[in-house]
Parts: C-alpha cells; structure tokens; sequence
C-alpha cells in the first residue's frame, strides 16, 4: 500500500513532529508526504493506544479521526474476552461476567464486525471465532484492514466493503468462499455473534450522544440483528445514558450491560442484545493501564438489591412508593475509613448493591462517598482513613486544616466547585494529603481530611 521510498520516509521519521515535517516537506518526489504524515502520526499514537500494533512494521494506519475513534489494546482485549465468554457460554449471557482466561473457539462460531472501522476490535475478537466477517462501507478502511489481519495471521477474517444494514439484508446461509464480494453465512454455525460500533459523529463532524443519531441507528435494527445472531455487542459512547439506552433497545432483548473504565476514566459501554432477558446482568470495569488488572464489580440480576432499576435515582426529598428503608443519619468521624467509588460505579450508579456487598454506608444518598469502621478489603475505588472532620466554620476550618500548605481536594454534593473551595482554604494542589468537601445526610457540610490506605 506504501511504496519503498514512502515506506523509508515513514520509517526514517517515524519519532519526528508531524508538523514539522509538513512543514519541510520532501524533497523525493517518490515520497507520498501526506500518506507518510498519516502513517507516522498513526504510529505515534499507536505507541500509547496499540502498543502490539506499534510493533510492528507493517501495519497501515488509517487518517488521525479513525485513530481517534479506535478501540484501545486495553479496551479492545476486555471486549475479545467477553467474546469468548458469549461464544463458549452462549446461554449464559444474563448470568455471569467475561471470562478472563481466552478459549478456543467453539466450532462453527461466527463473528460479524458490521462497523468494522480500523478493525482493532474485530481483530482482537476475531481470535475467538472459527469465521469472522468484517464489513465496513469505506473502501479506504476496507483496504486498510484487508492488509492489516492478513499481517497480523487473522487467517478465519474475511472483509467486505458493504453497508451493514444492505449486506445483512442480503445474506444467504451458505459456505463463505475467500473471493466472494459479499460473505455469507452457513447454516451450521454453533454461535453467532455480531459487533457493532455506530458512528458517533453527524454529517458535519459533532459528537453525538443518543442512539437515534449514531450511524447506523440499531434501535430499528434490533429485530434484524437478533434474526441473523444468538447476541448482538454494541460499543456506545460513555456519555451515554445507559439507562435510556437499555429502554430504547428493549429492556427484554438487553443481557449484559458492561460500563469499561481505563485509569479510572470512563471510556466505553457495552451493551449485549439476546433474544430474551428479564433482567441484565451489569458489569462495572476498571482497567489499570500499567499491568491490564481489572477491577470489576459485578450486579448479578438473581442477587442484587431490590432497588437495583433500570429507572434513574429517585431525587432527595421525592415520594417513593417501594419499600427502601428511610436513609439513616450517618456522621463520618476521625479514624474511620472512606471509599470513593471508581468511575465506572459511578457512571452506574449501583451504590445500594455497592454498600450491600461490601458492608459499608453511604455519608448520604447523593453525596455517593461510603464509610466504614474497619478497613474493607478489595473495594472497587479508592480507600482512605479519616483523619478529622471539620464543618466550614472559619474556627473548625482553622483548627483541623490550619497547618496544611497544600492538599487534593475533592468535591461530591457540595455547593462550591474545587477551585472555589480551594482559593478560600487557600490551599495549593498536590501532598500526600486529602480533602473530601461533602454533605451529610442532615445537610450539613462537612469537609473529611484523609490520607491514603
């Protein structure tokens, strides 16, 4: 796809700014510049997001948006073990969490990547299947991926350039010859999985957030998707409400619900389609980027709370016709321990299944900070010891945080931002300490100084 001197250009610059380069040029007039500039960006950012990939020579990246848009290595490897976790265990989708430990394919297995891209998710799922069809409308991509799974020994992936909801229309149950222009699928096959990412993106280049304007829509394919597979993976933006998301993609068809976290950062919701499902199965991960450990917190449908719903928190104050006990007063004090859940349960919002299944209390229902008296091993978060508690009175504020020069502050259901906060205690950022501004069951606020445990 590169000639030799595009290619030595690439390799020669590989670590020069891009912009620089731009700037200069090239003298050899063999040297495809704004090719090489793609190639070499690609490479850059594939150092930090697909360090496999980087590895090698002979991949070809596609233009910065698609890198920009692509799975991370991390990311990409969570979703090939939930793969084999469906493939392996097709009837267990409303049950149990991905598999960590990879398996062989099952035989007569089928994925099918209906928004292909870049391919690093099809690529790294695809190790799971006996067959894996990857279909993407842009030829471009199209070319790019065709090179890059023969590199990379994908020998059961096969690519056609098609638009998804055309070439799932037109599919026939039979054998799926290398040449074909539009691959099909055989009759035998044991598990079907198909894979979707929808654009996130409009005509001109916005984000978008809802469903209905991702391309393509999947609420209408629901049916069809489901007709041609036993589950249906669909990659959705992290912004995502995944509570409408579940309602607007039937609540009954909605197996899995998987929010993926990166360094405590939301990166990505999954969400897994099967026939019938009378509850899901909601999957809270956090990955550390520096060794691949997950920490994952799991809300069986047959174990979690009563008051696990799919609707949306009822606010502070609001009538409640269920049977929650009343929230009980709760005064965190000096020498208890605090937890602050990762991002992922917070995206979630499953703190009562949170605090039943670790033991602890919340400070209060919306300030979604939990205390405990003894240390609590294992918790999905950070955890901290209470060292004192001050109220914002100037003579509480003097006596508990008058010898700190500078703290990390932290705000959860309190009416100043940190920034404020931290221009009136007049604290600079970084230390070992930490600073929980916050408010009590009984609406006061309160500010905890910790320290890591």
């Amino acid at each position: 796809m590169l000639n030799e001197a595009t290619l030595q250009f690439v390799s020669q610059h590989s670590h020069d700014d891009v912009r620089m380069l731009a700037l200069h040029g090239c003298k050899n007039p063999d040297v495809d510049l704004t090719l090489a500039l793609q190639q070499i960006q690609g490479r850059q950012t594939a150092r930090r997001k697909l360090p496999s990939w980087a590895a090698n020579e002979g991949i070809v990246y596609p233009p910065r948006l698609n890198m920009e848009q692509c799975s991370s290595e991390l990311t990409a490897r969570y979703k090939a073990q939930l793969a084999v976790k469906l493939n392996t265990h097709p009837d267990e989708s409303c049950k149990s969490s991905p598999g960590r430990c990879p398996k062989p394919p099952s035989a007569g297995s089928l994925l099918i990547d209906l928004t292909g891209g870049f391919g690093v998710d099809f690529s790294f799922m695809a190790e799971a299947f006996d067959e894996a069809v990857y279909v993407e409308r842009d030829p471009q991509l199209c070319a790019i991926a065709t090179h890059n799974l023969a590199l990379l020994g994908r020998s059961n992936a096969k690519t056609v350039c098609a638009d998804a909801e055309s070439w799932l229309s037109s599919v026939t149950y039979t054998a799926v010859p290398q040449s074909q222009e539009a691959p099909s699928l055989s009759p035998s096959q044991s598990s079907v999985l198909i894979y979707l990412d929808p654009a996130r993106r409009d005509t001109h280049g916005q984000r978008t957030y809802s469903l209905a304007d991702c391309s393509p829509n999947v609420v209408p394919l629901v049916p069809m998707l489901l007709q041609h597979s036993d589950h249906v993976m669909l990659k959705l933006s992290p912004m995502l409400d995944w509570r409408k998301a579940t309602d607007d993609l039937g609540q009954n068809h909605v197996g899995q619900i998987h929010i993926v976290a990166v360094d405590n950062e939301c990166k990505e919701l999954l969400i897994v389609l099967t026939h019938h499902c009378d509850r899901p199965l909601l999957v809270c991960t956090d990955i550390r980027s520096s060794d691949g450990h997950q920490t994952i917190f799991t809300v069986e449908p047959a174990l979690s709370s009563q008051h696990f719903s799919l609707q949306p928190p009822t606010p502070a104050g609001a009538a409640t016709n269920d049977c929650r006990p009343p929230f009980q007063k709760l005064f965190p004090r000096a020498s208890s321990f605090l937890y602050e859940p990762n991002a992922a349960i917070m995206k979630a919002g499953c703190f009562d299944d949170l605090a039943a299944s670790f033991g602890i209390r919340q400070i209060a229902p919306n300030s979604h900070l939990f205390t405990s008296e003894t240390p609590i091993a294992g918790f999905p978060g950070r955890r901290f010891r209470i060292e004192a508690v001050s109220t914002m009175n100037k003579r509480d504020l003097k006596a508990t945080l008058g010898h700190l020069h500078q703290a990390n502050i932290a705000v959860r259901n309190f009416p100043l931002s940190v920034q404020q906060l931290r221009q009136r205690l007049k604290l600079a950022d970084g230390g070992t300490d930490y600073i929980f501004a916050t408010t009590q069951a009984d609406g006061g606020h309160v500010l905890l100084l910790c320290s890591r445990h």
